[in-house]
């Protein structure tokens, strides 16, 4: 059965966005406020009483979003505790908080890298790409998304992004391409395709971990 409650836990500019994307996909999203004054706030302790009643948890998954990684990893941690089986979602900001979160229970992460996220939310108005991501970000699913920045321009046989072959190639799927001047456009956009790729792109691809890293590997191999 698919879960029908979403509870988001912090209030911050990844709050709306995880908000707006799931709004579909869940009967009800409540959001709670930290050290908040209203039924819709919650603190760091263990006492989760006041939500249980109120929320099925067993149909339930929790978005952990506070941006300030100790608080977040504390909340991570008490509500595994409280709820063995509950669906945790947690931002993290780096591979070293990721680390912390998964070890503080949680079920998957959600990158926050600005770039990332504002790429993401540009994207959102399209069905297609709205469930592509749902699935990537929110579920447990294989897929990763993250984003890479191109040190090493010697890999490229051609120069432009539609000559490549990146599933072939490099086992990913370049989403979208954020020049070093700080354009964004979707790979297949018609400015994009004839982009010269250049050192200091960022390309925010889709892929096994595995693939995703050795491309991240391949980026930062420069030859001197």
């Amino acid at each position: 059965m698919r879960n029908k409650n979403a509870l988001i836990f912090g209030y911050n500019d990844y709050t709306r966005e995880i908000e707006k994307n799931i709004k579909r996909k869940y009967k009800y999203i409540e959001i709670f406020k930290l050290d908040g004054e209203d039924e819709n706030s919650f603190d760091l302790s263990d006492n989760w009483d006041n939500i249980s009643s109120r929320f099925d948890m067993s149909q339930s998954v929790a978005f952990c979003v506070i941006e300030n990684m100790a608080q977040n990893i504390f909340l991570t941690i008490s509500l595994r505790e409280a709820f063995k089986d509950l669906a945790i979602v947690a931002l993290a900001q780096d591979e070293e908080s990721a680390d912390k979160l998964k070890l503080a229970g949680a079920t998957k992460l959600l990158p926050s890298t600005q770039t990332t996220a504002n790429v993401i939310y540009e994207i959102l108005e399209k069905p297609i790409v709205t469930k592509v991501l749902h699935h990537i970000l929110y579920e447990d699913g294989a897929l990763k998304i993250s984003e890479i920045k191109i040190e090493n321009l010697e890999i490229f046989d051609k120069d432009y992004p539609s000559d490549i072959d990146w599933g072939k190639d490099y086992g990913i799927l370049v989403l979208f391409i954020i020049t070093k001047d700080g354009i964004n456009e979707f790979i297949y956009s018609s400015k994009i395709k004839r982009h010269k790729i250049e050192k200091g792109d960022i390309f925010i691809v889709v892929g096994y971990r595995e693939n995703i890293d050795k491309f991240r590997e391949l980026m930062r191999n420069e030859k001197c």
